[in-house]
């Protein structure tokens, strides 16, 4: 049996509809979810808006996207331990009977199996929508385990993120660089500079998050001896460096994956916590019947750090 949803679909490259999807009936180890919030990511997402995204299983269009979303549980099975009216977070869904769910949660209604969802409480809200990308932010600081990063290249949303996160875990405040004038704006606590205005040659650890696949060798001529690059972003081109300026600093490269269970649990407890605040960072809402608009200026528009669509009156 099916029921129905809306949902945002990527019916092709370049092409958005709010559509009328069909919905999975839950079992006992499932909630039901109505979703009150969902982030757009300008990275991942976008990849798949202009489709770049490389190919992997359950690739394909037409897609519903989205794996920031909040929501209430509205239907709790007897084998999920969750109850009624419990605030949670949905890392994504594949509940749909027509259409793909990559990463599937920017929907009206999700049906989730109990263990991805995660209790937030009444406490978070709409911040809530981060959640995975502070998870995401927090897993790269441990791909390096006893070291901080003294630098971070790209100042949106994962950036400022990882910046907060390495002053919440007793680190010295990162140096920032950003190409973007409009995001070096604001009292942050920590340095924001462009490249070209920043003399130092001697840094441990760069965490880069631009997505520039041609930033290697202008990071790899500003390390120390020894020093390492961390990629914390997503590269949908090949990278590449001069092998000799590596040599001569023997640099180390480490790449960061996705985040796991225990990142998110981690971060939420600095979030609960007090040491890692969240304000500040979602920059644009709109309501669900603007969401071809909100998907744009999401992807397209640089000061926009953070889009978020409001599914709390969409029924």
């Amino acid at each position: 049996m099916t029921d129905e949803t809306t949902a945002i679909v990527f019916q092709q490259p370049g092409k958005l509809t709010v559509s009328r999807v069909g919905l999975n009936q839950a079992t006992v180890a499932e909630c039901v979810v109505e979703i009150e919030w969902s982030g757009i990511s300008s990275g991942t997402e976008r990849l798949l808006w202009t489709g770049r995204m490389p190919d992997f299983p359950g690739m394909g269009y037409p897609l519903v996207p989205g794996y920031e979303s909040v929501g209430r549980i509205v239907e709790a099975g007897d084998e999920t331990g969750f109850r009624v009216g419990e605030r949670v977070f949905v890392p994504g869904a594949q509940c749909f009977s027509d259409v793909r769910g990559l990463f599937g949660g920017a929907a009206a209604r999700l049906v989730v199996p109990a263990e991805r969802l995660v209790s937030l409480g009444d406490d978070i809200g709409v911040e809530g929508t981060l959640a995975a990308l502070a998870a995401t932010a927090y897993h790269a600081l441990r791909v390096n385990p006893g070291r901080l990063p003294d630098l971070v290249v790209g100042h949106g949303v994962l950036g400022r993120l990882i910046a907060r996160l390495i002053v919440a875990l007793g680190g010295d405040q990162p140096t920032v660089w950003e190409q973007n004038p409009g995001r070096r704006a604001g009292n942050f606590g920590y340095p924001v500079t462009d490249a070209e205005q920043d003399p130092r040659r001697d840094y441990e650890l760069i965490c880069d998050v631009s997505g520039d696949a041609d930033i290697l060798d202008t990071l790899i001529a500003r390390l120390a001896p020894g020093g390492g690059i961390l990629l914390a972003g997503f590269y949908d081109q090949a990278l590449h460096f001069q092998f000799p300026a590596a040599f001569m600093r023997e640099a180390r490269i480490l790449v960061a994956a996705e985040w796991k269970p225990e990142d998110l649990a981690a971060v939420l407890e600095l979030i609960r916590g007090g040491p890692l605040a969240l304000d500040g960072l979602i920059s644009h809402r709109a309501g669900l019947r603007h969401a071809v608009e909100a998907y744009r200026t999401a992807f397209s528009d640089s000061e926009c750090l953070k889009m978020i669509i409001d599914w709390r009156h969409s029924s």
